[in-house]
Protein backbone atom coordinates (compact mmCIF):
# COMPACT_ATOMS: atom_id res chain seq x y z
CA UNK A 1 0.00 0.00 0.00
CA UNK A 2 1.71 3.12 -1.06
CA UNK A 3 2.46 5.60 1.96
CA UNK A 4 2.41 9.36 1.34
CA UNK A 5 5.33 10.97 3.34
CA UNK A 6 4.39 14.72 3.90
CA UNK A 7 7.10 16.49 4.62
CA UNK A 8 6.85 18.82 8.14
CA UNK A 9 9.39 21.50 8.28
CA UNK A 10 7.47 23.94 10.21
CA UNK A 11 4.93 25.45 8.11
CA UNK A 12 1.13 26.07 8.06
CA UNK A 13 -1.64 24.43 6.20
CA UNK A 14 0.02 20.72 7.10
CA UNK A 15 -3.14 18.99 8.71
CA UNK A 16 -5.49 20.19 5.53
CA UNK A 17 -2.90 18.57 3.47
CA UNK A 18 -2.84 15.22 5.44
CA UNK A 19 -6.62 15.26 6.03
CA UNK A 20 -6.68 15.89 2.48
CA UNK A 21 -4.77 12.30 1.52
CA UNK A 22 -6.90 10.66 4.83
CA UNK A 23 -10.35 12.14 3.21
CA UNK A 24 -9.60 9.30 -0.02
CA UNK A 25 -8.30 6.95 1.80
CA UNK A 26 -4.66 7.41 1.46
CA UNK A 27 -1.98 6.46 4.13
CA UNK A 28 -0.59 9.79 5.11
CA UNK A 29 1.86 10.54 7.78
CA UNK A 30 4.37 13.75 8.50
CA UNK A 31 7.55 13.44 9.30
CA UNK A 32 10.50 15.99 10.17
CA UNK A 33 13.55 13.32 10.27
CA UNK A 34 15.86 12.89 6.88
CA UNK A 35 16.49 9.47 6.88
CA UNK A 36 12.68 8.95 6.27
CA UNK A 37 12.26 11.75 4.14
CA UNK A 38 15.09 10.11 2.20
CA UNK A 39 13.72 7.01 2.21
CA UNK A 40 9.74 7.76 1.61
CA UNK A 41 8.11 5.71 -1.32
CA UNK A 42 6.01 9.07 -1.69
CA UNK A 43 6.88 12.77 -0.74
CA UNK A 44 4.51 16.07 -0.45
CA UNK A 45 6.43 19.35 0.33
CA UNK A 46 2.91 21.65 0.90
CA UNK A 47 3.90 25.04 2.71
CA UNK A 48 2.54 28.74 2.86
CA UNK A 49 4.64 31.71 3.40
CA UNK A 50 7.98 33.39 1.98
CA UNK A 51 11.04 31.58 0.37
CA UNK A 52 13.57 32.10 2.35
CA UNK A 53 12.29 30.77 5.43
CA UNK A 54 10.88 28.10 3.88
CA UNK A 55 14.49 27.21 2.49
CA UNK A 56 16.56 28.57 6.27
CA UNK A 57 13.72 25.98 7.81
CA UNK A 58 14.21 22.74 5.58
CA UNK A 59 17.63 23.70 5.86
CA UNK A 60 17.61 23.82 9.96
CA UNK A 61 15.81 20.49 10.07
CA UNK A 62 18.68 18.97 7.41
CA UNK A 63 15.96 18.26 4.85
CA UNK A 64 17.54 19.78 1.55
CA UNK A 65 19.89 16.62 0.55
CA UNK A 66 17.25 14.40 2.03
CA UNK A 67 14.16 15.63 -0.39
CA UNK A 68 16.75 15.91 -3.54
CA UNK A 69 17.83 12.70 -2.44
CA UNK A 70 14.45 11.39 -2.95
CA UNK A 71 13.82 13.19 -5.67
CA UNK A 72 16.98 12.06 -7.00
CA UNK A 73 15.92 8.48 -6.39
CA UNK A 74 12.95 8.37 -8.64
CA UNK A 75 10.62 8.90 -5.51
CA UNK A 76 7.12 10.69 -6.71
CA UNK A 77 6.94 14.27 -5.43
CA UNK A 78 4.25 16.49 -5.26
CA UNK A 79 4.90 20.41 -4.15
CA UNK A 80 2.06 23.02 -3.46
CA UNK A 81 2.00 26.11 -3.47
CA UNK A 82 6.01 27.65 -1.26
CA UNK A 83 6.24 23.76 -1.91
CA UNK A 84 6.34 23.73 -5.73
CA UNK A 85 8.69 27.32 -5.30
CA UNK A 86 11.32 25.75 -3.04
CA UNK A 87 11.52 23.51 -6.24
CA UNK A 88 13.02 25.94 -8.28
CA UNK A 89 16.86 26.95 -8.29
CA UNK A 90 15.67 30.61 -6.68
CA UNK A 91 13.77 32.62 -5.48
CA UNK A 92 13.47 36.90 -5.42
CA UNK A 93 11.42 37.30 -2.18
CA UNK A 94 13.54 39.22 0.19
CA UNK A 95 16.60 38.68 -1.96
CA UNK A 96 17.77 36.51 -3.96
CA UNK A 97 17.86 33.26 -2.47
CA UNK A 98 19.04 29.76 -3.74
CA UNK A 99 16.04 26.92 -3.37
CA UNK A 100 16.05 23.07 -3.90
CA UNK A 101 17.16 23.17 -7.54
CA UNK A 102 15.28 20.05 -9.15
CA UNK A 103 13.43 22.10 -11.49
CA UNK A 104 15.65 24.77 -13.09
CA UNK A 105 14.12 28.07 -13.05
CA UNK A 106 13.51 31.06 -11.08
CA UNK A 107 10.57 32.37 -8.44
CA UNK A 108 9.51 36.24 -8.90
CA UNK A 109 6.62 38.22 -7.70
CA UNK A 110 3.63 38.76 -9.36
CA UNK A 111 3.34 42.42 -10.80
CA UNK A 112 1.51 45.13 -8.90
CA UNK A 113 -1.11 46.37 -11.23
CA UNK A 114 -3.62 49.02 -9.80
CA UNK A 115 -6.73 46.76 -11.09
CA UNK A 116 -5.71 43.60 -8.82
CA UNK A 117 -4.55 42.84 -5.38
CA UNK A 118 -1.47 40.93 -4.55
CA UNK A 119 -1.76 38.48 -2.75
CA UNK A 120 -3.64 36.90 -5.48
CA UNK A 121 -6.20 34.96 -2.85
CA UNK A 122 -9.40 33.17 -4.19
CA UNK A 123 -10.58 31.27 -6.73
CA UNK A 124 -9.26 31.28 -10.41
CA UNK A 125 -9.64 29.17 -13.37
CA UNK A 126 -6.38 27.07 -14.40
CA UNK A 127 -6.03 26.17 -18.51
CA UNK A 128 -4.79 22.97 -18.61
CA UNK A 129 -1.94 22.84 -21.18
CA UNK A 130 -1.23 19.02 -21.67
CA UNK A 131 -3.88 16.12 -20.73
CA UNK A 132 -1.08 15.15 -17.96
CA UNK A 133 -1.63 12.49 -14.53
CA UNK A 134 -3.01 15.60 -12.80
CA UNK A 135 -5.51 16.40 -14.64
CA UNK A 136 -7.23 13.25 -15.74
CA UNK A 137 -10.86 13.42 -15.31
CA UNK A 138 -10.69 17.62 -15.81
CA UNK A 139 -11.80 19.22 -18.66
CA UNK A 140 -12.55 22.94 -19.64
CA UNK A 141 -11.34 25.34 -17.28
CA UNK A 142 -11.34 24.09 -13.70
CA UNK A 143 -11.18 26.59 -10.48
CA UNK A 144 -9.11 25.99 -8.07
CA UNK A 145 -7.61 28.14 -5.03
CA UNK A 146 -4.71 30.38 -4.66
CA UNK A 147 -2.99 32.56 -1.86
CA UNK A 148 0.02 33.68 -3.38
CA UNK A 149 2.38 36.90 -4.11
CA UNK A 150 5.20 34.89 -6.18
CA UNK A 151 5.18 32.64 -9.18
CA UNK A 152 7.38 30.24 -10.41
CA UNK A 153 8.84 30.49 -13.94
CA UNK A 154 10.77 27.59 -15.05
CA UNK A 155 13.73 27.39 -17.56
CA UNK A 156 11.99 24.69 -19.66
CA UNK A 157 8.63 25.00 -20.70
CA UNK A 158 7.53 21.92 -21.57
CA UNK A 159 7.55 21.26 -17.76
CA UNK A 160 4.55 23.75 -17.71
CA UNK A 161 1.30 21.85 -17.73
CA UNK A 162 -1.60 24.92 -16.43
CA UNK A 163 -1.45 28.33 -16.33
CA UNK A 164 -3.42 31.30 -15.06
CA UNK A 165 -4.67 34.35 -15.66
CA UNK A 166 -4.06 36.95 -13.04
CA UNK A 167 -2.79 40.51 -14.74
CA UNK A 168 -0.12 38.12 -16.50
CA UNK A 169 -0.20 34.51 -17.50
CA UNK A 170 1.69 32.39 -14.50
CA UNK A 171 2.20 28.95 -14.57
CA UNK A 172 -0.14 27.28 -12.02
CA UNK A 173 1.04 24.01 -12.17
CA UNK A 174 4.36 21.66 -13.61
CA UNK A 175 5.33 18.30 -13.93
CA UNK A 176 8.98 17.03 -14.51
CA UNK A 177 9.81 13.12 -14.39
CA UNK A 178 8.36 12.44 -11.27
CA UNK A 179 7.91 15.98 -9.93
CA UNK A 180 4.72 17.28 -9.71
CA UNK A 181 4.13 20.90 -8.79
CA UNK A 182 1.16 23.11 -7.57
CA UNK A 183 0.88 26.83 -7.15
CA UNK A 184 -2.68 26.81 -5.89
CA UNK A 185 -3.51 24.52 -3.07
CA UNK A 186 -6.14 21.36 -3.87
CA UNK A 187 -6.66 20.42 -0.35
CA UNK A 188 -8.92 23.78 -0.34
CA UNK A 189 -10.40 23.20 -3.52
CA UNK A 190 -12.84 21.02 -3.25
CA UNK A 191 -14.23 18.40 -5.35
CA UNK A 192 -11.83 19.54 -8.63
CA UNK A 193 -8.51 19.52 -5.65
CA UNK A 194 -9.49 16.00 -4.51
CA UNK A 195 -9.52 14.54 -8.20
CA UNK A 196 -6.07 16.14 -8.05
CA UNK A 197 -4.78 14.43 -5.25
CA UNK A 198 -6.32 11.07 -6.31
CA UNK A 199 -4.54 11.24 -9.37
CA UNK A 200 -1.22 12.45 -8.05
CA UNK A 201 -1.73 9.13 -5.69
CA UNK A 202 -2.30 7.33 -8.85
CA UNK A 203 0.83 8.62 -10.45
CA UNK A 204 2.48 7.45 -7.61
CA UNK A 205 1.41 4.41 -7.72
CA UNK A 206 2.50 3.61 -10.95
CA UNK A 207 5.72 5.66 -10.92
CA UNK A 208 8.79 3.57 -10.92
CA UNK A 209 11.74 4.16 -8.50
CA UNK A 210 14.81 4.16 -9.87
CA UNK A 211 16.31 2.41 -6.95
Amino acid sequence: MLEVTIVNYGVGNLMSVLKAFEFIGCKASLADEPEAIAKANCLVLPGVGAFGAGMRKLKEKRLVEAIKEAIARGTPTLGICLGMQLMMSYGEEGGVKEGLNVVPGCVIPLPKLPSLKVPHIGWNSINIRKQEPLFYGLSGNPKVYFVHSFHVVPDDDSVVVATTWYGIEFVSAIHSGNVCGTQFHPEKSGRVGLRIICNFVEFAKGKKRLH
